[in-house]
């Protein structure tokens, strides 16, 4: 099927695949964009987790001071090049993260870092503590259908570069 470049250019500019790419994949779904970005997900997905493995030094710090300036979140995000940290998407997904640790305040960054005993002590059972206290575990706040997991993989598909979240602070005034 020919596809037209009107709708290369809408797949294109929803999901930031490259041209070929959207016109291959649209020619292979018959110009149904919806396929077409379910296909895009699925394919940046796997191609995160092949990347996952690879190190990452660079990056920046992510900031979000919350209105009154008595609630404020840092978190280092970091990839692999400087080329990458520079970009308006890292800088985003960077001050995105921070802006929801202001909000949700979460205590770990992934699950491997929760102990049985914090577990016990909350009462609660393992995954919904998991859910709510686990940053890549935790739905986004402004996205509730994303987890923070996913954001990060869709930015490793977009980017090209692994990403981690190396660590993460909340201050309170009074807390």
């Amino acid at each position: 099927m020919a596809v037209s470049i009107e709708l290369v250019k809408e797949l294109r500019e929803r999901t930031g695949a490259g041209i070929k790419e959207c016109r291959d994949i649209l020619a292979e779904t018959d110009g149904d964009i919806k396929k077409a970005i379910d296909m895009l997900r699925e394919r940046g997905i796997e191609a995160a987790s092949k990347k996952q493995s690879r190190e990452a030094k660079e990056g920046l710090v992510g900031y979000y001071v919350h209105y009154g300036a008595r609630i404020a979140g840092l978190v280092e995000l970091n990839c692999e090049t400087d080329f990458v940290a520079r970009t308006e998407d890292f800088a985003s997904l960077a001050n995105a993260l921070a802006q929801h640790v202001v909000a949700v305040n979460p205590r770990y960054i992934n699950v491997d870092e929760v102990t049985d005993a914090a577990v016990a002590e909350s009462g609660q059972e393992r995954d919904k503590f998991i859910e709510e206290n686990v940053l890549l575990a935790q739905a986004f706040v402004k996205n509730p259908s994303n987890t923070i997991e996913d954001m990060i993989k869709q930015a490793i598909a977009k980017l090209g570069e692994n990403i981690v979240v190396r660590r993460f602070v909340r201050y309170e005034v009074g807390g």
